[in-house]
C-alpha cells in the first residue's frame, strides 16, 4: 500500500509543479505592432516582451489576433515566445511574430494575450 501511494505522489508532482503557474502569471509588455513599408512589400512586426511574474520557471503561448475595422478577427495564430525554454521568474523574453503573417488590406487592430503555460 505505501509503494502505491508513493508511486502515486511521485507520478502527480510534474501536474502539480504545472498547476502552479498559470496564464495570469505572465504578462506581455511593451507590445508594438507596426507595418513596415519596403516599397515592393509591407511586412508586420509584433515584438513585445514576454515576462514570468510565477514563482517557478514555466514556458507560455501567445495568441495573436489581427482584426478589421468591425473587429472581426482576419487571422489568429499561436506561439511559444521562448520555445521549448523555460522563463525563470522575474525574466523576460523578447519577440517578434510578425514573421506569421502576411499583410493583407484591412488589418486595423493586433491584439496578443497569454493562452497557455507549459513547464518543458
Amino acid at each position: 500500500m505505501k509503494t502505491l501511494l508513493v508511486s502515486t505522489v511521485l507520478l502527480l508532482a510534474p501536474l502539480a509543479a504545472h498547476a502552479a503557474c498559470s496564464a495570469q502569471d505572465f504578462a506581455i509588455q511593451d507590445f508594438k505592432p507596426a507595418l513596415n513599408n519596403t516599397g515592393i512589400s509591407t511586412r508586420i512586426a509584433l515584438r513585445g516582451e514576454l515576462a514570468n511574474h510565477c514563482t517557478s520557471a514555466a514556458a507560455a503561448q501567445i495568441r495573436v489576433e489581427i482584426k478589421d475595422a468591425s473587429g472581426k478577427v482576419l487571422e489568429s495564430k499561436q506561439a511559444w515566445p521562448a520555445g521549448t525554454s523555460n522563463i525563470a521568474p522575474g525574466d523576460k523574453v523578447d519577440f517578434d511574430l510578425g514573421r506569421m503573417f502576411r499583410f493583407r488590406p484591412g488589418m486595423e487592430s493586433f491584439t496578443a494575450s497569454v493562452v497557455d503555460v507549459r513547464t518543458w
